[in-house]
């Protein structure tokens, strides 16, 4: 059986992407709009990407494929930011990844988003995007995953919405965990002998300041530990302000964005992780190099799919590959049906609650 082929819309520098290929599957196909992503992408994983605004790209030309994958921007969907949702132009980016899977039909798709989105606009927003899909033909699932399940070593929680073409004689079901508490991947395993990797590993530069506020914060904590009266003590809204690694514990989620303070801290050194320590809390081999200057970097990486937790969900859609269709040779897709829909959206709801 020839390998299933992967077209990938939103694909940063290929998170998701390397993930399905380690699971056996063909990239034929990629598109993103940063350019330092599409560098990395395209030196890691192949020239197929195409750097590009999707709005502008002909999504027809798209090559055919088994399998759309992607990540559309999730911003806007996001808990820890001010939200906007569907009400955004970029939260409304998604439209085009329908529009893809509409024109190429693949058998499987595969979007991913934030945790958020089960929230977003009081629920609009992933009953919206359901429907979608389920109007072009897709049975479509919405899962909450938290990465740490999976042997990632980050808590990291993040929906995967799949949807199999109705034709498909499959049912898609979310891959059992293979790690709990009792087993979880520590950041301080995770970060073992990451100091002889060359890629990536550059430190950065940080104001004395902060250095004698990390020394302040013990490992595992954050900006809260640091004594209210204590001269440099600083307010926060989040969590992730000034958090240190627990190297005995998943890392708490590595963010794309924000400035000093929220970068991510090392458990014992006072100092912000490198981009190489990143990568290896997001499961990248040490051989991936990524292309761009630290922030770009680190954007990429924040804002990616762990390649682990990738291979794991293609691993899981694998068999329906091999199923057969219901419908003749030829025959036309059928339009979703008013019933259909509905078990949709209950399955849905039930899953999100």
């Amino acid at each position: 059986m020839s390998k299933p082929k992967v077209v990938s819309l939103f694909s940063g520098c290929g998170g998701m992407d390397l993930g399905f290929k380690q699971a056996g599957y063909e990239l034929v196909w990629a598109n993103d709009f940063e350019k330092a992503a599409c560098e990395t992408y395209a030196n890691n994983l192949g020239s197929h990407i195409v750097h590009g605004d999707i709005t502008e790209i002909d999504l027809k030309k798209i090559p055919e494929c088994d399998v759309m994958i992607g990540g559309f921007p999730c911003q806007d969907f996001s808990m820890i930011w001010k939200r906007g949702g569907l009400e955004t132009d970029r939260g409304n980016l998604y439209k085009y990844f329908v529009k893809a899977v509409q024109y190429k039909k693949p058998k499987i798709f595969v979007a991913e988003n934030v945790k958020g989105l089960l929230t977003a606009n009081k629920g609009a927003a992933v009953k919206t995007i359901t429907e979608d899909f389920a109007r072009i033909g897709y049975k479509v699932s919405v899962d909450l995953y938290n990465f740490a399940d999976y042997g990632v070593p980050q808590i990291r929680q993040r929906i995967f919405i799949v949807g199999v073409r109705n034709d498909l004689n499959w049912e898609f079901s979310k891959p059992l965990p293979t790690h709990d508490k009792s087993n979880y991947v520590s950041s301080g395993k995770a970060l073992v002998g990451v100091k002889k990797v060359k890629l990536n590993n550059e430190h950065q530069n940080i104001a004395e300041k902060t250095i004698k506020m990390l020394n302040l914060i013990p490992e595992g904590g954050n900006f809260s530990d640091i004594p209210k009266n204590h001269p440099l003590y600083v307010k926060g809204m989040i969590s992730h302000v000034y958090r240190r690694l627990d190297r005995k514990k998943p890392s708490t989620t590595i963010i794309a964005g924000g400035g000093g303070g929220t970068w991510g801290y090392h458990f014992e050194e006072p100092r912000p992780l490198t981009n190489r320590e990143r990568a290896r809390l997001f499961c990248y081999p040490d051989d991936f190099e990524f292309f761009g200057s630290i922030t770009e970097v680190r954007k990429q990486i924040g804002n990616s799919v762990p390649p682990l937790a990738a291979k794991i969900l293609a691993e899981a859609i694998a068999p329906a590959f091999k199923a057969t269709s219901k419908l003749k040779a030829k025959t036309q897709l059928p339009k979703q049906n008013r019933s259909s829909t509905l078990i949709s959206q209950t399955r849905l709801k039930a899953k999100a609650l």
